[in-house]
């Protein structure tokens, strides 16, 4: 039986009235995100029509997921809102803090050794607060969502970007900051920017090398990192219910790397077999009783460019097998000799290190079956691996079932790492090198999602290419970058020329789901008995103070920084070996925006000091200035805060005294992150206005005592010469956002209300 089924019967119980009421408004029928976001109002039944990209709207989420690095932050930030117990379901998931290095009950234990302190942390502050909390080693945090929690309909959101794995269940599923969360668990709305509409119709029917992972590297590719800004990507047509449920979910998790808001699909036959093999009858019994409304109008998908505001058509029948980067999710190309060629332009190292199988975009057993039909052909046709191979399945269950059915060993005769059920390389936490900044140039191939500069090692020499986990398999048999496995021979251990037949695969395990234990903790029923005790000298872990607002008269602020080029959260608040401090604000500070490139001397982590003349690491000179009270500010460029949704980068910059982020345009979340900490994220009204910021610049905001909704706010750039610059600078605040500034954040004005 599922979780909350309760819940899932109650929503359904309102689903059908919520949207015929939507379609009376609107006066027409309706894709499934817009049925989805009007069935989960704050206020309950639909009485406005919102405008796409315009309308602040207040959501009602059923539920909340919280991966171990995030977690610690929002709950917090909860611990402080006067709470005795969350709002809606809401689950704790330990998957972050475990390093990948020498094999799973080894880097587990290891994990248990150096963070018991946090998890025994966020175990306790879960059964206080009534949260589920799934052990390290459980599985991913998205992967486990997917298998339990996830439903056809549902609202919820999630303290990582990844969170929009869901809508491979039917679900509007969004990763927020922790702030947002917060909000949520203390009972209050979730606000959202009602979405912008992208409509992605599938003909054709996947084959051969081709897997739903190149449909969302072909989506990158179309719309690149940031085209999804704003919107809700809705998959849909023959090609659509043609694909696994866990298919539906890769392609989902990947949207974050488009800028999307989320990417969903509508409830079809394969969503019902996924969520019957995972022992949730009871959740496909009731969203059967209202399968008309788990997915969009028929009118909607018969003449899409009519409902959506931007449509995308990809045939599945003429996609091939793609590789997406380096250094970049959106840089997409074909196996064999366009990699060849392109490879050879750039001087991308042909050769192939290592490749990786796993992360939650790619650890189902599906996956896992199809890239093992390719291992074992290296097996059966005397191949061995030019490259090495690691696998991190993404559940318990998955690994469970996967080890019964002898889809592991397969890949341990290929001499492949089994790492934990848990993120590792995907985010960073792979101990591949002692020293990877010193590291040598290579190029690795994995099925993750993200491949910015150092992402997956710490080594700013890695070019890391994104595809399926087959192809991976693929190449790292053949030790090539550049292999196609179409229409490549290889030499096997007799001097023979092999070709490796197409890959097949289970969608669900033949024999079933099982595991021994899932590694879940159900929280007590009364938890006000326990105590959560957090060490004062504690290099892990620190209570939160309360920010003080700037106020309404910012005068002298100082640059702290002009990034220039891409400004990911990576580089703004690293993770790796810098995830052990992300329950500690001030020491975690110390990665504040060590990655960015400077744009006066396109150096990392080397500004330079009006106080002193000197140049110095950027969060020793933010101290500098917040020691002697200066405020500063952060100058960016396109698409700022991308990447993962860490609040971290937006609450270190706050903790360390920035005033103001001013770029030419944002991530979503990241921009949602600033307002939640009571900083002003601001962008250029004119983008050539970046130019004119110079590396001795003081700043004046003229009228920030007037600052309101839709009014630009006016700042005055004092250059070192004396001479001024006038800059118009754009917000998005509405009221109740400036209402977080002037309180100093959205926690103090929850703490005030609740007080």
């Amino acid at each position: 039986m599922a979780f909350d089924i309760e819940m899932i019967k109650a929503v359904y119980s309102k689903f059908e009235e919520r949207v015929n009421a939507a379609k009376k408004l609107t006066g027409k029928p309706l894709t499934l995100a817009e049925k989805i976001l009007y069935a989960h109002l704050w206020d309950g039944t639909p009485e406005t029509a919102f405008q796409r990209g315009k309308d602040y709207v207040d959501f009602a989420p059923d539920r909340i997921a919280c991966q171990d690095a995030t977690a610690q932050m929002a709950l917090l930030q909860f611990m402080q809102a006067g709470k005795k117990k969350v709002a809606v379901p809401t689950t704790v998931h330990c998957d972050h803090l475990i390093q990948a290095k020498l094999g799973a009950d080894k880097d587990l234990q290891a994990a248990l050794n150096n963070s018991n302190e946090v998890f025994n942390f966020l175990e306790s502050v879960s059964n206080k607060y009534g949260i589920g909390f799934w052990k390290p080693g459980a599985g991913i945090i998205h992967q486990v969502v997917l298998e339990n929690y996830a439903f056809p309909g549902g609202m919820m959101i999630g303290t990582d970007s990844h969170t929009v794995n869901a809508g491979g269940l039917g679900m509007v599923a969004i990763g927020v900051g922790g702030a947002d969360a917060v909000d949520v668990m203390a009972g209050m709305p979730w606000e959202l920017k009602f979405p912008k509409l992208i409509g992605v119709k599938l003909t054709g029917k996947l084959s051969g090398w081709t897997a739903p992972k190149d449909v969302i590297l072909k989506v990158a590719e179309i719309l690149t990192v940031k085209g999804g800004t704003g919107a809700i990507v809705e998959y849909f047509g023959p090609g659509a219910t043609g694909m696994s449920c866990t298919g539906k979910g890769t392609i989902c998790n990947m949207g974050a790397e488009i800028g999307a808001t989320t990417s969903t699909f509508g409830y079809d036959d394969s969503m019902e077999r996924y969520l019957r093999a995972t022992d949730r009858n009871d959740v496909a019994d009731a969203a059967n009783t209202i399968k008309e409304h788990l997915t969009g109008d028929a009118e909607v998908y018969a003449n899409p460019e009519q409902y959506f505001d931007q449509v995308i058509e990809i045939n599945l029948s003429e996609l091939g097998p793609l590789l997406n980067g380096p250094f970049t999710p959106d840089l997409s190309t074909a196996v064999g000799k366009d990699m060849t060629e392109k490879a050879k332009t750039n001087e991308w190292p042909l050769q192939v290190e290592w490749g990786l199988i796993g992360s939650c975009t790619n650890s189902s057993y599906e996956d896992l079956s199809r890239a093992s039909s390719v291992a074992q052909q290296a097996l059966d046709k005397g191949l061995k691996t030019k490259a090495e191979f690691g696998i991190n399945p993404g559940s318990e269950q998955v690994r469970y079932t996967a080890e019964r059915d002898g889809i592991l060993e397969v890949f341990e005769k290929l001499d492949a790492t089994i790492f934990t059920n848990a993120c590792g390389p995907c985010i960073g936490q792979w101990g591949r090198y002692e020293d990877p900044k010193n590291a040598p140039k290579n190029s690795i191939v994995h099925s993750f999602n993200r491949n910015f500069a150092k992402r997956a090692d710490g080594n700013p020499n890695t070019h890391a290419f994104v595809a399926s986990p087959e192809l991976t398999a693929a190449i790292a048999i053949a030790g090539r970058l550049d292999f196609n496995p179409l229409t490549d021979t290889l030499i096997n251990e007799n001097g023979e020329e092999v070709m490796l037949d197409e890959p097949t695969g289970w969608e669900l395990p033949p024999k079933g789901f099982e595991v021994d234990d899932n590694g879940y903790l159900e929280p007590v029923a009364d938890g006000s008995g326990i105590d959560v005790v957090v060490d004062p000298n504690s290099e892990r872990l620190e209570l939160l103070t309360p920010f003080v607002p700037l106020g309404d008269t910012i005068k002298g602020a100082k640059l702290l920084i002009k990034a220039f080029g891409k400004c990911t959260t990576d580089h703004i608040s690293m993770a790796g070996p810098w995830l052990r401090y992300r329950g500690h604000l001030d020491n975690i500070s110390n990665n504040m925006l060590i990655g960015a490139v400077n744009a006066f001397n396109m150096k990392t982590n080397f500004v330079k000091s009006q106080l002193t003349g000197e140049y110095d690491a950027v969060p020793k000179t933010a101290r500098a200035y917040k020691a002697a009270g200066i405020k500063t500010i952060v100058v960016g460029d396109h698409n700022y805060g991308e990447g993962s949704s860490r609040e971290h980068a937006a609450m270190e910059p706050r903790h360390l005294g920035v005033a103001a982020v001013l770029v030419k345009s944002f991530a979503r979340i990241h921009e949602t992150n600033l307002k939640k900490q009571g900083m002003l994220g601001l962008t250029f009204a004119n983008e050539s206005d970046y130019d004119l910021i110079q590396e001795d610049d003081t700043f004046n905001f003229l009228d920030l005592h007037e600052f309101t909704p839709g009014k630009p706010l006016t700042i005055e750039a004092v250059h070192a010469d004396g001479s001024k610059d006038i800059i118009v600078a754009n917000h998005t605040y509405n009221e109740g956002q400036i209402e977080w500034f002037k309180e100093g954040s959205a926690l103090n004005l929850i703490k005030k209300q609740n007080a």
